[in-house]
């Protein structure tokens, strides 16, 4: 746990100045809430040999003041601490997010996002409940432990030692329940996650869900885990519910010892009235310090187990990340080369040792069966991933040698998987681009053969399209898509299989829309239509992650390979569809 917590200690170091305020408060609260009992002792030892009216509001005066006192700067101790907590989880969960958009993508491919959210929600508000009120109240507890202490072996040492007695058995039980619960608390936050790791893919999925008729299954796996979760719950309150009362039954026991000697103390004359009274007062300021502290425990396990998961997150390391020192990009002519690249995952190779050369301004089609490396092909231009051999450059310059965040600014990215946000045509259209006016929008998504759909939309281009655009057909969602990186006014542009799911008639409408558009840019176009390619400079086509031919449409269909078969079945199934 104490690993962990040089995590936060840079947030504990940038508000040190509030810290030290609020603590100051929490001290002064302390010693005015340790002072009262000597006020009492001094008001009975007083009041009994020679009582006054006069003196009984003094020293009532007294202890109001103290109390008012007291009550003031533990306001500002709760405001101050709880407030900076407050701070931190903000920063914390800033610097988290950021962190997570600059991870790479593998790092997705290997974490569930139930499991991502759980933490940036669940874990982040442990660990908030640990440095504001963990920190505060374990302070304040031992410091009124402390004080009362002091003061109580400065009048009788015996007495004081009695009250002190179940110190260490405080101590062990602390140490053993503290892992008990850390433990266990570890066990619930990983439960959570798989609960919202569930949810998440039942929302995302939920017409794949109903699709298949999987409501009952996916409720009965979902109460399944529920009920894991609340009985793993249970057992922790167990655990708690015997800390607690074991706590109080020492301080029970310690209040009897100190009645018992105390009292024989008095009757003897040994101690005054006042003095025992003032003792059997500290006691019960005791108390809260005592319990408190098996709450306490509660909240710094659960914290430091919350922040051991935070931490995981924050070790993560993006693979792709910008050198330290990285070649300035001033002037993009978009010449692509791949030089023997290669690409492997743990089921093989997606792409074996290729070497392609694209020229500035060319228009270069991919194409090739399902599996073949074409994604992965065009993945590697934009450093979504790096070769696992080879390289690739761009005017010349290896793509390690560029940042990241530069080298995609001049790129325009329309990947397979359309992704859109939960906001308006416009402002998924506009992603990117904060400047873009109006004008230009309409210009993308007349380009991109969308502004016809878009007007007969009650809103236009203000229309909301629901979470990950739902409620746009594939084809608009494409569309959208490819609206979205002409926009960007790239000098590459990469559609991958970005017409796939618009009819033969509106994909001839965008290409011829797009034209204007591509012409003086770098384009990569992936396409398994042969009417989407045969106007491309050069056709490209990959197998098991190979060059396997390339040249112009003519070039490939009278070489009768992989293509002109292709082409000859396309043109085939347009004969059959127009009878």
């Amino acid at each position: 746990m104490w690993e962990s917590l040089r995590t936060v200690r840079v947030y504990l170091w940038r508000y040190r100045a509030g810290l030290a305020l609020g603590l100051g408060a929490l001290v002064l609260k302390d010693v005015a809430g340790a002072v009262q009992p000597l006020v009492i002792r001094a008001a009975i030892d007083t009041l009994s040999h020679a009582f006054g009216l006069a003196r009984l509001l003094r020293f009532a005066g007294f202890l109001v003041g103290l109390a008012a006192i007291k009550g003031l700067f533990q306001y500002w101790m709760r405001v101050i601490i709880i407030g900076i907590s407050r701070d931190i989880e903000y920063d914390l969960r800033n610097d988290l997010f950021r962190h997570l958009v600059e991870l790479s993508p593998d790092y997705y491919g290997r974490v569930r996002t139930g499991d991502i959210m759980a933490r940036a929600t669940n874990d982040l508000n442990a660990v908030r409940m640990m440095l504001g009120p963990g920190i505060m109240y374990w302070t304040e507890t031992s410091l009124t432990f402390l004080l009362a202490i002091v003061i109580m072996v400065t009048v009788d040492w015996r007495l004081a030692v009695l009250a002190v007695l179940p110190a260490p058995l405080v101590s062990l039980a602390v140490i053993f329940f503290g892992r008990a619960i850390h433990a266990r608390f570890e066990r619930i936050q990983a439960m959570f996650s798989d609960i919202s790791s569930r949810v998440q893919e039942n929302l995302a999925g939920v017409r794949m869900v109903r699709a298949f008729v999987q409501e009952q299954a996916e409720l009965r796996h979902f109460e399944k885990l529920n009920r894991s979760y609340i009985a793993e719950n249970i057992r922790l309150v167990r655990i708690s519910g015997v800390f607690q009362p074991l706590l109080e039954a020492l301080i029970g026991l310690t209040f009897l010892a100190v009645l018992w000697y105390g009292g024989g103390q008095v009757l003897t004359h040994r101690i005054s009235l006042g003095s025992f009274v003032m003792f059997n007062t500290y006691m019960g300021i005791l108390v809260w310090p005592m319990i408190a502290l098996g709450w306490v425990v509660n909240l710094m396990q659960r914290g430091g187990a919350s922040l051991e998961r935070i931490n995981q997150i924050f070790q993560e390391k993006p693979t792709i990340a910008a050198p330290l020192h990285p070649v300035p990009l001033i002037r993009v002519r978009g010449e692509i080369e791949f030089r023997n690249a290669s690409v492997a995952y743990p089921s093989g190779r997606a792409l074996d040792d290729v070497s392609l050369t694209i020229e500035a301004g060319a228009t270069v089609a991919v194409v090739g069966h399902t599996g073949s490396g074409k994604s992965t092909l065009v993945g590697l231009v934009p450093r979504l991933m790096d070769p696992t051999a080879g390289c690739v450059l761009l005017d010349g310059i290896d793509l390690r040698d560029l940042a990241p965040a530069e080298l995609r600014r001049h790129i325009g990215f329309v990947p397979q998987e359309t992704f859109l946000f939960s906001a308006t045509i416009a402002g998924n259209v506009a992603f990117g681009v904060e400047s873009a006016t109006e004008a230009e929008i309409r210009r993308a998504a007349e380009l991109a053969g969308l502004a016809s759909d878009i007007e007969s939309f009650p809103k236009g281009y203000e229309t909301m399209v629901g979470e990950r655009g739902i409620t746009l057909s594939g084809g608009q969602k494409q569309r959208t898509a490819i609206a979205r990186a002409i926009l960007r006014n790239p000098r590459i542009l990469i559609l991958d299989d970005a017409l796939s799911s618009v009819d033969t008639l509106t994909e001839e409408r965008i290409l011829e829309g797009l034209a204007g558009a591509m012409r003086g840019r770098t384009v990569i176009l992936i396409s398994h239509r042969v009417s989407t390619v045969r106007q491309a400079d050069r056709i490209v086509v990959l197998e098991h992650g190979r060059v396997v031919e390339q040249g112009t449409h003519a070039d490939l269909v009278s070489a009768g390979g992989y293509y002109a078969d292709l082409s000859q079945k396309q043109m085939l199934e347009e004969e059959l569809e127009a009878i």
